[in-house]
């Protein structure tokens, strides 16, 4: 009797432990399932919010229009309006070229880190033969044209030079006022073998014109008392006349200036107010002395003249000329 009350007593706990490793089980599997549906619903809410993000911030993103035109070479854009200096070219959308207008004298800066000047023959003063610059611009600066003026005297009178690219139609001498283009474009105005050429550059052309106009940052001595004998023979004899020079400042730009009714202290003056340390007299007279801009257009470059009322040059320099003269053209 016992036996049979024990063996009952044993398949009772049996049971009883049989239903609670079934409730335990249970149990677990109900909680993993909970946890994963959590986590995927976590998981589900996350990929909501950030497609919603997405979708806002495509919504929020400009529309992207189409990409701007490319800047162009060279533009050019001649103002004439006196006072402060005002932009006429740019080179790759930079300043290249200014022009002010200043108790009557028309000014030109350069900035020799956009343009660079080239030294041009005349079919009189220098000849049609062995130039690379000769009597007109060339084919290779036609459509980088900036500016062109006119260059010194006569190749006959005393006290002037002449070189280009190895070819010389007047010989240089030591101490003359000189305008000197190196190799590598840049140019220098110094008085020769007193400041120029730098013997670090190898020298491509030369335009001496008498003595410096300006030095140190001041006129020339003789600019009041050596009109005529120093700066050259005028109409009629006249100290006041058409006058044009080209100088350079402390920090390398070019400044070229020019107008009808000036002495040598008068151009010198409104070239030192411009920041010219160092000058030289260029051509002078109504005939000789002239400026050009040139805007391009489709049919190529067309000149604007640059000094009020000049007289001008037939062809406006783009025609074989007689004397030589300076283009300006674009890097």
């Amino acid at each position: 009797m016992r036996t049979t009350v024990a063996a009952a007593h044993r398949r009772r706990r049996v049971a009883a432990l049989t239903v609670l490793a079934i409730l335990i089980a249970g149990g677990v599997a109900l909680a993993a399932g909970a946890g994963g549906n959590s986590r995927r619903a976590a998981s589900s809410g996350r990929t909501s919010q950030s497609t919603g993000a997405a979708s806002d911030s495509a919504a929020r993103a400009p529309t992207q229009g189409p990409p701007p035109p490319p800047v162009a070479h060279l533009i050019v854009a001649p103002v004439h309006t006196a006072g402060a200096w005002r932009v006429v070219a740019r080179v790759h959308g930079l300043p290249g070229a200014w022009v002010a207008e200043q108790a009557g004298v028309t000014l030109m800066r350069f900035d020799q880190a956009r343009v660079h000047l080239n030294l041009h023959a005349g079919s009189s003063d220098g000849g049609t033969v062995g130039w690379r610059y000769g009597d007109a611009v060339t084919p290779r600066e036609i459509h980088l044209l900036v500016a062109a003026f006119n260059g010194g005297f006569k190749l006959t009178y005393p006290n002037v030079g002449f070189t280009s690219g190895g070819h010389v139609a007047a010989a240089l001498k030591s101490g003359l006022g000189s305008i000197v283009t190196y190799t590598d474009g840049t140019t220098a105005i110094g008085a020769w073998h007193a400041g120029v050429p730098s013997a670090r550059r190898t020298v491509y052309s030369v335009l001496q014109n008498q003595y410096l106009l300006i030095d140190r940052g001041r006129p020339s001595p003789s600019a009041a008392g050596c009109i005529l004998g120093c700066f050259g023979a005028t109409v009629g004899s006249r100290t006041v006349v058409a006058r044009s020079g080209l100088g350079i400042t402390e920090s390398g730009q070019l400044v070229w200036a020019a107008g009808n009714s000036l002495t040598p202290t008068g151009l010198a003056r409104a070239m030192i107010a411009a920041g010219a340390v160092r000058a030289v007299e260029l051509d002078i007279n109504p005939d000789w002395v002239a400026a050009y801009l040139y805007p391009h257009h489709r049919g190529g470059p067309l000149p604007v003249p640059v000094i009020p009322g000049q007289r001008g040059i037939g062809g406006a320099l783009l025609a074989p000329y007689s004397r030589d003269f300076f283009t300006v053209v674009a890097d």
